[in-house]
């Protein structure tokens, strides 16, 4: 099992998910895959993908500095969110979504 293509990522702060669409490479080009990933999760595989522990750090006169000095390392880059869910679904294999039409 390995992740083909990430169609979306993105984090939900209010319900602590991070909310994938994929297809690995058995997919075809018309089936996808959805899941919901609770944020702990990602903690426990090294991966921080949350700007909550930021929030002592943002002053709002300095937002120009907040980003240049902040905003790269909470940045969501593909491949990290990619190695972050081979790994996951390969310690758990049972969680891996069911495909879905495109």
């Amino acid at each position: 099992m390995e992740i083909k293509d990430l169609e979306s990522f993105y984090i939900n702060e209010s319900s602590q998910t991070l909310d994938v669409t994929f297809r690995i490479l058995s997919d075809n080009d018309d089936e996808i895959r959805a899941d919901q990933i609770d944020l702990s999760e990602t903690k426990t595989f090294g991966y921080n993908f949350s700007k909550d522990d930021t929030d002592d750090l943002w002053d709002e006169d300095d937002d120009e500095d907040y980003f240049d000095t902040y905003g790269e390392e909470f940045d969501m880059d593909e491949e990290e969110m990619i190695s972050f869910l081979n790994e996951y679904y390969l310690i758990y294999p049972n969680r891996l979504p069911n495909t879905q039409l495109y």
